[in-house]
């Protein structure tokens, strides 16, 4: 596990909405560089930027063209090394996007493999059928009529993503080749090739794109994909020991022990996680929202914990649970949750083990905006990758050019968040993030580590408390003040270290009286 993971907080960029230093409408990673002290400022020490290699920009860079050559909107490999060099110089870590499991159509690699007669190397890059036609019951996805050569090939998102051959788990057609096949441990090195290229020039490790897509007809326990990241580890340990990896696989019980430090603990329907934020419908009413960081949502605490807690007992010593206060493939917390509601929620997520990931502009609650056409193949993810909002000058201080060039339009509601403006505020959300950052960095017991204990949390019922370490934790993200009594040795007391709202912990000989006020989160560290 490398050692900066203890103490990692991660900022998600998406590098063509962050900040535009040329004035062409579109972010680059100048723009990042010229950043850096704000992130940095900000408490976050390390960088997952997505996709940023040359692409024709159909899903906007997952569609990878080449895997060694920063896309020219970017700026250029010399651009990347020193984006690196400068990050580094802060303490901070940079994680690039990769994506395993496809390429472009427009890829060098699949432009010889659709010849009529393609070179030995590239003949199996990717899965092609050995007839013109093929109809599938398996859930895979054929395109045809698009090559000279006679067969159809696989795609694993959209049509213009050709899906790499790292074969089948157990093939049943003369098409299919095992894992073990030459041509599918080719992929597989090429991949290895990409990954040390990287890290040669200063990349400190990949956020993995759809990790466990590898190999087709897997099993439920991904065995055949999981060999290749065991594969994929074993070179890192050995010639990149601190280099890390985390799988966008939303399976830590899987992705762990396949070799990744770490996966995001992410469900966008139905499970623990999205019944924190995101257990909403939008209807003819509006919005009815049931999450638990609602003020008014009734939710449930205990449905997060059923799913958490036993992943995390299980794992706590292998890897790291990452959670994410949104993403590029998400709603922005900002749809349905307040400022304050965001606090509170905060407060929860850069107070628990693993390790956390911030989206560019949560931290001063970006919204989501709903109904812009699709961008690059966002559709109804477009609406969260906008530009980021730094001022209320010129299109938010994003970029300097014409507001017609922009990669997407920022918005322009008067009451938009901005990073000026919040700087400003001592109470504003932006420095509410600021502390509790400053505190995670400050205490070992509150960084990536595996002390946590639940003290209470009861079904329906809150507020929520639990220990890590030398501190006690309580919150209560509702309308209304309740006060419970902790179990019996969880004593109360000490002094109050972090406070949003009213919430207080009195000692006691049978435990700690703890009471909280409407959507409040407290923070105490026990006497010594």
């Amino acid at each position: 596990m490398p050692k900066w993971l203890e103490d990692a907080v991660f900022y998600e960029i998406y590098p063509q909405s962050f900040y535009d230093a040329n004035g062409d409408g579109i972010g680059d990673f100048e723009g990042i560089i010229q950043k850096l002290d704000y992130i940095r400022d900000l408490g976050c020490n390390a960088l997952w930027i997505n996709p940023c290699f040359d692409s024709p920009f159909k899903d906007a860079g997952y569609d990878v063209r080449d895997y060694r050559k920063i896309a020219p909107r970017y700026g250029t490999n010399d651009d990347a090394q020193r984006l690196f060099a400068e990050a580094h110089k802060r303490g901070i870590h940079v994680l690039f996007d990769l994506v395993p499991g496809h390429t472009s159509e427009e890829h060098p690699w699949f432009l010889e493999s659709k010849k009529a007669a393609p070179p030995q190397e590239f003949a199996n890059r990717y899965i092609w059928t050995d007839s013109w036609f093929f109809w599938s019951n398996e859930g895979l996805k054929f395109v045809a009529g698009e090559a000279e050569r006679n067969g159809v090939y696989i795609i694993n998102f959209f049509k213009c993503q050709p899906a790499l051959n790292y074969g089948f788990l157990k093939p049943s057609a003369s098409w299919q080749l095992p894992p073990e096949h030459p041509g599918c441990i080719a992929t597989r090195e090429a991949l290895k090739d990409i990954i040390r290229f990287w890290l040669d020039l200063g990349c400190d490790g990949f956020r993995v794109d759809m990790a466990d897509s590898l190999v087709k007809l897997d099993d439920e326990q991904k065995s055949g994909t999981s060999a290749i990241w065991r594969n994929i580890r074993t070179m890192l340990d050995a010639d990149y020991p601190e280099a890390a990896l985390v799988a966008e696989w939303s399976n830590p019980p899987l992705a762990i022990p396949a070799g990744f430090h770490m996966d995001f603990l992410l469900d966008h329907t139905g499970g623990g996680y999205h019944s924190l934020f995101r257990e909403y419908q939008v209807n003819a009413q509006g919005v009815e929202d049931k999450s638990f960081f609602k003020k008014d949502g009734g939710g449930d605490i205990c449905k997060f914990l059923d799913q958490y807690l036993p992943w995390y007992k299980t794992l706590k010593d292998r890897g790291y649970i990452a959670m994410i206060t949104g993403n590029h493939d998400t709603p922005r917390l900002g749809f349905s949750l307040s400022q304050r509601e965001l606090a509170v929620a905060y407060g929860f997520l850069f107070t628990m083990p693993g390790t956390p990931f911030l989206y560019y502009g949560d931290e001063i609650g970006m919204r989501y905006l709903a109904f812009l056409p699709s961008k690059e193949g966002g559709y109804t993810r477009t609406g969260s990758r906008t530009p980021m909002q730094w001022t209320n000058g010129k299109n938010r201080g994003f970029s300097s050019g014409d507001t017609k060039q922009l990669y997407l339009p920022v918005d322009t509601s008067a009451d938009a968040p901005t990073v000026e403006a919040q700087e400003k505020d001592p109470a504003s959300l932006l420095n509410t993030v600021k502390a509790l950052l400053r505190l995670r960095h400050a205490e070992e017991d509150l960084r990536s580590r595996p002390n946590l204990e639940i003290l209470y949390a009861e079904k329906g019922k809150l507020p929520l408390v639990y220990r890590r370490g030398a501190f006690v934790l309580g919150l209560n993200p509702g309308g209304s003040t309740v006060t419970i009594r902790l179990p019996g040795g969880a004593e109360g007391g000490g002094k109050l270290v972090f406070a949003i709202g009213d919430c207080s912990l009195e000692g006691s000989t049978t435990g700690g009286l703890c009471t909280m006020g409407p959507q409040s989160f407290g923070l105490w560290r026990r006497p010594a």
